[in-house]
Formats: structure tokens, C-alpha cells, sequence
């Protein structure tokens, strides 16, 4: 495991790395109320993955890192902690793997520390604000909640209602992180994850589930370049429902992005 502080008072955030020789590294991110290990492991250290240097990173206030209580929690928060980390680890010009909260802390990051993302790949990320809805179970059920209001019934209420599975990591993270994380979310950045995903210029493709309704404003995302890939027989968590289709889409897209950015021809 390794660590690197991020906040004035030494807050780490901390993430296992998979060892490999073939560059660019990767860095992989979960979405709000998880940890990278449970939902990243497999696909990183599939086949089609397998040999980068991988970096599975729990975000400040998740998983195996610190939860301090007077971090804002925002996404720009997020991205700017995590910049300090990648720099720490020595990490520049990362394809950057997110899913959900975490593609849209992964977008802020290449807005705002370009030199560090070199491509992106988005798991049924978060692009738009949100109104906060009881009857959505995620961030804007969160959101719904003030933070005295979370922090003394509503994290149980919510407990409730996502289940064991999701429970599972969530009960690791802090619960003002959680709270707090999911009312920014909710809220989106200025300018929101869809302008400024629009705006970036480096390889972009964003996965989602074949099932579910067409990604909202596709058009203008692909006429700005970005690839959107269905990944069959999933739900939410792609990775989770189709390990192998995940990894394999996954590595397609990263080579496409290798290739666009070395100058070769897109590929199909």
C-alpha cells in the first residue's frame, strides 16, 4: 500500500499499485461510497489491462484513506488532492480509468492539472447537476439530507436503501465526506463535467450500459470527439457485471487514444 499527504494537516490518501513496465501508467477511480480495490482489481489485472503500472486510488474520505472532517469534499477538492498524490507517485500524462463520481473528479483533474491525464476513460460518469431526489438512491438521495440531518439519522436511512453490496464500501467512507461528496456532486462544477469534458483535447471515451436509456446530449459528445461504447449485460457497476467486456473495451479504447495521440490513424 502507499500513501502521500494531501491537506495541511497531513491527511494521506492512499492506493494499491499493480506493477508493470509498459507506459503510460494507469490510474484507476471508484465512485462515491466505494474503494477502488473491490471494484477495480479484476479488470486491472486482466489480460487486456494487465502490464501497466496501475495505480487503484481511493479518494480522500473512502476507502483506505483519511477521512478529515474539514475537507470540503468538492469536486475540484477532490482533483486538486488527488493531483498532489499522482505528483507524489511520480505520475504524469495518466490514462485515468473513473467510474461514476469518479469520472467526474477524473474530468476536473485534466481540467485543471492537464499535465497529468493524458487520456480518459468514463464509466457511467456523472456529467450533468442533479436535483437532489429521495427516490434516486446515490448522490441525490444523499443530497436531500442536511449535513447535521446525515451525520445523526440519515446515514442509517440510507444504509437501508442502497443495499448490502454498496453498503459494503460505504460504511468505510466518512461520513461527512460521504455527505458532503454527494451534495457537490449533485451540484456539478462551474463550468459543469460536460462543458469542460467537451472542452479537453485528449483521447476521451465514455462507457456505459447497453441497456439503459441513450447517454443524454450524445451527439454533441461524439461531435466533440468523445467515443461513447456500450458494454453489454451490465448495470451501473460495468465493471462489476462484465469484467471481461469491461477490460477488453477498456484496453480498445486506450490504444485508440495511444494511437490518436501519436499522431496514427483513429481506427474504427
Amino acid at each position: 500500500m502507499h500513501a502521500a499527504p494531501v491537506t495541511a494537516d497531513g491527511s494521506r490518501i492512499r492506493w494499491v499499485e499493480i506493477p508493470g513496465v509498459i507506459a503510460p501508467a494507469r490510474v484507476y477511480l471508484h465512485g462515491l461510497g466505494a474503494s477502488c480495490g473491490p471494484y477495480f482489481t479484476a479488470a486491472a489485472t486482466h489480460p487486456a489491462l494487465a502490464g501497466h503500472r496501475s495505480l487503484l486510488i481511493d479518494l480522500l474520505g473512502f476507502g483506505i484513506s483519511d477521512r478529515p472532517t474539514d475537507f470540503g469534499y468538492t469536486l475540484e477538492d477532490h482533483a486538486d488532492a488527488l493531483a498532489i498524490a499522482l505528483k507524489a507517485a511520480g505520475v504524469e500524462a495518466a490514462d485515468v480509468i473513473a467510474h461514476s463520481m469518479g469520472g467526474a473528479v477524473a474530468i476536473v483533474l485534466a481540467t485543471r492539472h492537464p499535465e497529468l491525464v493524458g487520456g480518459l476513460v468514463l464509466v457511467d460518469a456523472n456529467l450533468d447537476p442533479a436535483a437532489p431526489a429521495r427516490d434516486h438512491p446515490g448522490s441525490r438521495d444523499i443530497a436531500t439530507y442536511s449535513e447535521e440531518e446525515f451525520l445523526t439519522e440519515g446515514w442509517q436511512e440510507v444504509s437501508a436503501r442502497v443495499g448490502p453490496h454498496w453498503w459494503s464500501t460505504m460504511r468505510l467512507a466518512g461520513r461527512e465526506a460521504l455527505h458532503r461528496s454527494a451534495v457537490h456532486l449533485a451540484r456539478g462544477s462551474v463550468p459543469t463535467m460536460r462543458e469542460q469534458l467537451l472542452a479537453l483535447e485528449i483521447p476521451r471515451t465514455y462507457l456505459r450500459p447497453a441497456d439503459d436509456e441513450p447517454l443524454a446530449g450524445a451527439a454533441q459528445v461524439t461531435a466533440a470527439g468523445v467515443s461513447v461504447v456500450s458494454v453489454p449485460d451490465t448495470g451501473h457497476n460495468v465493471m462489476l457485471d462484465n469484467p471481461h467486456a469491461f477490460a477488453e473495451l477498456t484496453a480498445r479504447a486506450l490504444a485508440r487514444g495511444q494511437m490518436v495521440g501519436s499522431g496514427g490513424p483513429s481506427g474504427g
